[in-house]
């Protein structure tokens, strides 16, 4: 037999049902302590390495459900001093995915470590050398390892807010500029490809010289664009009053850059719809 303490009683209620989503051969008896708070007796019919490593997962899922929010918010505001709110609840937004993501990009920035095996780890060990297990205090008392990974993760995320800040002030600067500039052509028809391919409104390609040519007509080294770079620079210099776009990935990188500078000047269709011989996407 095992006992277990929650002060909680959602926790102690959602303890249980992680512990019967993993392993239905555990029969648990509940009553209330006056002094810890919910008392749960496991019984088991299971080898106790099998019920260790089950109740350790269970204290996971709790804790990532109920504490690893309010960890992190006090990380944010007391270990990097944020006191702004919608600062705080977009870092906030981005640690939890850090910590908490399956893709590969977050398994990359977190360099392929699952900071929830650290909390297993510390919960499977007091399992282990205790036959009473208290929820809180190993919480409150006992994760100083994970709350120093959670800090560098916070850090982590902190900088790509600070990316995301730098990167839409430079979208508000070149939306400022693009609003302020005559129009050279009423509309521009795009093709989505590395480097985009540019048509003026009567189908003729641009080249790569009358990109540069335009581009040369501009100072846009003001607004930090490079005469190297040939997706959204030679807008810039263009500032047509409209911009088609035509591809299959509406959510490329470039393609959303120039919709966010641009705004309803933009419209997305598919490559099918491009309405010159597509054969001149590729001379």
């Amino acid at each position: 037999m095992l006992e277990v303490y929650f002060e909680s009683d959602k926790e102690a209620i959602r303890f249980c049902e992680y512990l019967f989503q993993i392993n239905k051969k555990i029969e648990l008896h509940w009553k209330v302590n006056t002094e810890w708070g919910n008392h749960l007796q496991l019984d088991y019919q299971v080898p106790g390495s099998d019920l260790m490593g089950t109740i350790a997962e269970a204290m996971v899922g709790v804790f990532v459900t109920h504490r690893l929010t309010d960890m992190l918010d006090g990380i944010i505001k007391d270990y990097y001093y944020y006191t702004n709110s919608d600062e705080i609840e977009r870092i906030m937004d981005l640690s939890y995915r850090i910590v908490t993501g399956d893709d590969d990009e977050n398994q990359i920035v977190r360099n392929n470590k699952d900071p929830c095996r650290v909390l297993y780890s510390l919960f499977s060990a007091n399992i282990k050398n205790s036959g009473a297990v208290h929820f809180d205090s190993i919480v409150n008392f006992q994760s100083k390892v994970f709350k120093d990974q959670l800090a560098d993760y916070v850090g982590l995320a902190i900088d790509e807010f600070k990316r995301e800040e730098d990167h839409q002030a430079f979208i508000d600067m070149l939306r400022s500029y693009v609003m302020k500039r005559k129009s050279l052509f009423h509309t521009i028809h795009v093709v989505q490809g590395e480097p985009f391919a540019f048509f003026k409104p009567d189908g003729k390609r641009l080249s790569r010289i009358d990109l540069r040519k335009l581009m040369q007509q501009e100072p846009l080294y003001v607004v930090g664009l490079d005469e190297d770079e040939l997706n959204l620079a030679p807008l810039i210099a263009m500032s047509p009053e409209s911009i088609n776009i035509y591809g299959d990935s509406p959510s490329d990188p470039k393609t959303l850059t120039v919709i966010n500078v641009f705004q309803e000047r933009v419209t997305f269709e598919p490559v099918s719809r491009f309405p010159f011989p597509y054969q001149l996407t590729h001379k």
